[in-house]
């Protein structure tokens, strides 16, 4: 599986990311992958490959490259409960600073930089995100719809900009929540914005899941749930993105 380390051009700089795409010299159809807040890492490198080995091009940019390169703060091999806080206490900042206004410059970007690459396709694009990439791959769909054709984010704060954000989606949609995140009630409200919006979509809480399930090197991970993200995840962009 061919890998690259890049650099995109963005407003503000030089935003390095990491490529993932099959090795059969044809071109693929693109997906831009939005890291949690923990960032590009071990983890987030073999899901890229992993989702590349289905037939896409998978870009995962770091998302706080105005702070200096992926990792931005050190990382442990596995963020357990008990340095979980003072890893955040390193990156609330970052995710403080980095504000809708950048997203969307940011979002504009990486989809440039992304559909310009010679083993992408030509049509449109997905985008999926975990945690706070949910959002920003929710931001991105609503500010790209049409170019976006499908949109997936896992555990993440969907719904954190209102229904006047969500109205703005075409694309096709599964929000994959966290038990721990999520009461019916809310998912309830949450999935009334998506109907009165006549998006198409799946959204549901996974069963027995605490936020951060998709993410193996954490205290939160579930197989079951991963597997879960797996089996919504690649139809949707095989729907979407005419992948055969």
């Amino acid at each position: 599986m061919p890998t690259k380390t890049l650099q995109i051009p963005t407003a503000d700089g030089q935003a390095d990311a990491f490529a993932a795409f099959p090795d059969q010299g044809e071109r693929h159809p693109g997906v831009l992958m939005y890291a949690d807040g923990f960032g590009i890492r071990p983890v987030l490198r073999e899901m890229a490959r992993e989702l590349a080995g289905h037939g896409y091009y998978v870009l995962v940019p770091n998302l706080f490259y105005r702070h200096g390169p992926a990792p931005v703060v050190e990382l442990p091999e596995h963020i357990g409960e008990e340095v979980r806080p003072q890893v955040f206490a390193q990156l609330m900042p970052f995710i403080e600073e980095h504000t809708a206004e950048r997203v969307l410059s940011d979002a504009d970007a990486y989809l440039r930089f992304l559909t310009a690459q010679p083993e992408v396709s030509a049509g449109p694009v997905a985008v999926t995100g975990y945690c706070i990439g949910g959002l920003l791959a929710t931001r991105t769909a609503a500010a790209h719809p049409g170019q976006v054709a499908a949109l997936a984010a896992f555990h993440g704060p969907v719904g954190v900009d209102g229904p006047d954000n969500l109205a703005k989606l075409t694309a096709e949609v599964h929000f994959g929540h966290a038990e721990a995140d999520l009461t019916p009630e809310a998912l309830g409200e949450l999935n009334q914005a998506l109907d009165t919006a006549g998006v198409d979509y799946t959204s549901e809480i996974y069963p027995g899941t605490i936020h951060g399930f998709t993410m193996s090197d954490t205290d939160a991970f579930n197989s079951a749930a991963l597997q879960r993200h797996w089996d919504h995840l690649l139809p949707l962009l095989d729907r979407t993105l005419a992948n055969s």
